[in-house]
């Protein structure tokens, strides 16, 4: 008989109770959240460098990687006396919230036009959060986190999307990235560092914003 999808999942569970355990591995042992913080990190780096460098086997073999730091996590968490949590408490919480930020499939509701500004909107309200911004990393890359500040900002009508080019100005990944190489090219040349001043001009936009947003009211999603 095939097992059900997912059933290899509880092997790795088990394999990693067997290297936490006594009798295990003193290395795995001793991680800590903080201390496996570096290895989630890299690990996260190395499955994007397989999506666009590596493999489907490469791919296949990092999402291993991967998944590894989330069991391990649990594992360690399920040991805390006092706020214990394991595998099954993460897989319960993602599945209920997944369920909760799809109510267009699990709950007969109509389609959102904007399914990303719905989904803020559900998160805004689960989390209580009081402006949109809340809740972005402040540790993502500056590049990234700047596009996530706008991306919400835009999505609540708070920013206002980038005018489009002519057809004599295409914009597609290789001109965005040819853009970008010139901006850190000029920095370079500035003695600016393009990360530090990309940061600190994201958190004038933020600043601005929660102004707006303390203005206008009650955060928007």
């Amino acid at each position: 008989m095939t097992d059900v999808p997912g059933a290899r999942l509880l092997d790795l569970v088990a394999v990693m109770d067997r290297l936490r355990s006594p009798g295990g591995c003193p290395w795995d042992a001793r991680q800590t959240h903080a201390s496996l913080l570096r290895y989630l990190v890299e690990e996260s780096y190395e499955v994007v460098d397989a999506v666009e460098n590596g493999t489907r086997e490469e791919l296949r073999d990092e999402l291993g990687d991967l998944l590894l730091q989330v069991v391990f996590h649990a594992r360690v968490a399920a040991e805390d006396p006092a706020e214990g949590f394991d595998v099954d408490d993460v897989a319960e919480a993602i599945v209920a919230k997944l369920v909760r930020r799809h109510p267009h499939v699990f709950d007969g509701e109509v389609a959102a036009e904007d399914l990303q500004a719905r989904w803020d909107a559900i998160k805004a309200t689960e989390k209580q959060r009081e402006s949109v911004l809340d809740g972005i990393p402040l540790q993502l890359p500056a590049l990234a986190r700047a596009d996530k500040v706008l991306g919400r900002l835009q999505r609540a009508g708070l920013a206002e999307p980038a005018e489009p080019t002519g057809a004599q100005d295409p914009v597609d990944e290789e001109a965005v990235g040819e853009r970008l190489l010139e901006l850190v090219r000029v920095a370079h040349a500035a003695g600016v560092d393009p990360e530090a001043a990309l940061r600190t001009a994201t958190r004038r936009l933020e600043r601005a914003a929660r102004e707006r947003e303390s203005a206008a009211g009650p955060a928007r999603g």
